[in-house]
């Protein structure tokens, strides 16, 4: 037999003050409107404490404690970062000591290095796919290759070998290059590469032995890094979704496996879209609850703030 529902009567509910209720919303977090030539302490003290602006305000603490603490900060990054002209904040936070280690994935390298020897990057990859003429150009898997074969036998790494040539060589450009300023600095940089995935690979000269050795003594390298994030060291994932994630967690279990105290450890991911391997590799599962920041944004804009607010806290 079906069931009939009249009107509930409402006349019994148990209401309260609304001054005894816990608030998340008050109006001292509300914007402040600075003049229009305010200064950028100013500025930065006038957004909204909620959501992203506070996010992000509690990396730039995160950050300035451990530049005051002497621990490292170590950026991990996918080639976005380099597409949309962010290389001159990376490297301006490196020059000032402030990025202790830079992170990318294989493709961050070609971008880096093009932007270091043509000072452009990025190709129409739908005008070219159809001809065969995508990924065809000659001189990024000869100097990757050149950098596989550097890093394996001098037991460098991929990236610190990548950085090294490209001052060697004194491209016209290589004050661009976030790889050749780790190099000029001696601070870590790391390439981890996934076979298959970079246009290099799809050249005669690539040896994949030699990348393959070249890139898991950069993982070593940044496990031994992430070993030292323990008492307030900052790992920032900016722009990539799986590659680096999953090689952040594996090098988390390595340092604990080996006896590293990362409970003091903070993380962040400042990225345009959620992502779920972010969410957990980076963001949950490796810290402990409210160590981690989470920003979603454009690099181009994200980036800069970031700079700028961290320079007014140390």
């Amino acid at each position: 037999m079906a069931k009939q529902y009249d009107p509930i009567n409402l006349d019994g509910l148990n209401t309260f003050p609304t001054q005894q209720r816990q608030h998340k919303v008050d109006l001292s977090a509300v914007a402040k409107l600075p003049e229009k030539d305010a200064s950028l302490e100013e500025f930065f003290a006038s957004l909204p404490q909620f959501l992203g602006a506070e996010q992000l305000h509690q990396l730039v603490k995160a950050m300035a404690n451990a530049v005051k603490k002497n621990r490292p900060i170590i950026f991990a990054m996918g080639a976005h970062v380099i597409k949309v002209g962010c290389a001159p904040i990376i490297n301006d936070l490196i020059a000032r000591g402030i990025i202790h280690g830079v992170v990318f994935n294989g493709a961050g390298g070609i971008h880096d290095f093009e932007m270091a020897w043509h000072g452009q990057t990025s190709e129409d990859v739908g005008a070219n796919i159809h001809d065969g003429r995508f990924g065809m150009t000659q001189e990024a898997p000869e100097i990757l290759s050149a950098a596989a074969k550097l890093g394996s036998e001098k037991r460098i790494g991929l990236g610190a070998a990548l950085g090294q040539l490209i001052n060697e060589r004194q491209l016209q450009n290589r004050e661009m290059s976030i790889l050749a300023t780790a190099d000029k600095y001696k601070i870590l940089s790391a390439l981890h590469v996934a076979l298959g995935t970079d246009t290099v690979h799809m050249h005669a000269q690539t040896n994949g032995k030699l990348i393959g050795d070249a890139s898991m003594i950069d993982f070593r390298r940044v496990c031994n890094a992430v070993s030292d994030l323990g008492d307030g060291g900052v790992w920032v994932n900016v722009g990539s979704a799986v590659v680096l994630p999953e090689v952040f967690l594996k090098a988390v279990s390595v340092a604990r496996n080996l006896g590293a105290n990362l409970d003091d450890m903070y993380t962040a991911n400042l990225d345009m879209i959620r992502h779920y391997r972010v969410e957990q590799n980076v963001l949950s599962r490796p810290v402990k609850p409210g160590h981690s920041y989470s920003v979603i944004g454009h690099h181009e804009i994200l980036l800069p703030l970031l700079r700028m607010w961290l320079l007014q806290n140390i």
